[in-house]
């Protein structure tokens, strides 16, 4: 777990990944040192993902929630090509339950870090990542708003849900 932090210490609070066919850019944003969010990624982006040092990838977007984007299944092969571990915790926008966050903290927990999660903008991802956070009591809930907003999420709706779980200290 240390090397990993050092390994995304490298990496700049946002990353742009220029190897896309669509012309796009991908940008992961980092919330923490071993813990970073994107917007959709491509098959083209995980020889750049895995480049940058991260060993995982989690998604968060369910297949077929919109007609341009690859199925998950295409991701985790091209991830498994390039030594990355992926998992998916696939979250409906607007959705989440106090077991999506439960299952999203596990594999946030046992997925090699760093982490790089996605879904079809980031948000998704960073909402889950603050959800979980504060549910395990790991930071306050100045520091979870704070951290996604520098990373160019703002959390600030969800502020009394942050300090309801992070008060009930669990998602059990």
């Amino acid at each position: 777990m240390e090397n990993a932090g050092k390994v995304l210490a490298k990496i700049p609070r946002r990353m742009v990944f220029p190897n896309r066919d669509d012309g796009e850019f991908m940008q992961a944003r980092k919330l923490t040192e071993t813990f970073s969010v994107a917007e959709q990624i491509s098959v083209d982006d995980i020889a750049d993902i895995a480049a940058q040092g991260f060993k995982s990838i989690l998604c968060n977007r369910p297949d077929h929630e919109a007609a341009d984007q690859p199925d998950y299944d295409q991701i985790r092969q091209a991830a498994q090509q390039h030594g990355l571990q992926i998992r998916q915790v696939p979250i409906v926008s607007g959705q989440v339950s106090l077991n999506d966050i439960d299952d999203f903290a596990t594999a946030q927990s046992e997925l090699p870090e760093p982490v790089l999660a996605y879904c079809r903008t980031g948000t998704r991802s960073s909402q889950l990542w603050a959800l979980a956070t504060a549910s395990r009591g790991e930071k306050g809930i100045d520091e979870i708003l704070a951290t996604a907003a520098q990373a160019g999420y703002d959390l600030s709706g969800m502020s009394a849900l942050l300090t309801s779980l992070r008060s009930a200290g669990s998602t059990s």
